[in-house]
């Protein structure tokens, strides 16, 4: 009996997390799978490359095609559409705080008297590089 104990343990020690690991992936292709089915034009998608756009044409099987600016509208794979993303949707608070607040300027005096529109720095620029002279 304690000789198949052992055996017995070795393959549920590697055989449980082989399973569990199977399952998340399968779980995990399917909703991609469900994501990919559900565009539609109107939607707000981020891309695996990580740009945002508005899908305008569904109808292919393949592709699709994302509105990423007014007027530009490129091709897309489906399966390069990583995500659905809400749109940005200012609310009535937001809208309310900012026409409160009175309009701070940052107009700053310099020490000649003059209204400079940027606030002076300490900064310094290097030199541009010149590559490849000698």
């Amino acid at each position: 009996m304690q000789q198949l104990l052992l055996p017995l343990l070795l393959v549920l020690v590697l055989a449980v997390p082989l399973v569990m690991s199977t399952r998340k992936q399968k779980k995990q292709q399917a909703a991609q799978q469900e994501l990919q089915n559900s565009i539609a034009p109107g939607d707000r998608v981020m891309t695996t490359s990580g740009l945002y756009g508005t899908v305008a044409d569904a109808s292919g099987d393949n592709t699709i095609d994302i509105e990423i600016a007014p007027g530009v509208v490129t091709t897309w794979l489906r399966l390069a559409v990583r995500e659905k993303v809400e749109p940005v949707v200012e609310t009535d608070e937001d809208t309310a705080d900012e026409a409160e607040a009175p309009a701070e300027e940052s107009i700053i005096e310099s020490t000649d008297g003059i209204k400079a529109d940027e606030p002076q720095t300490t900064a310094q620029v290097a030199p541009p590089l010149e590559h490849g002279k000698k």
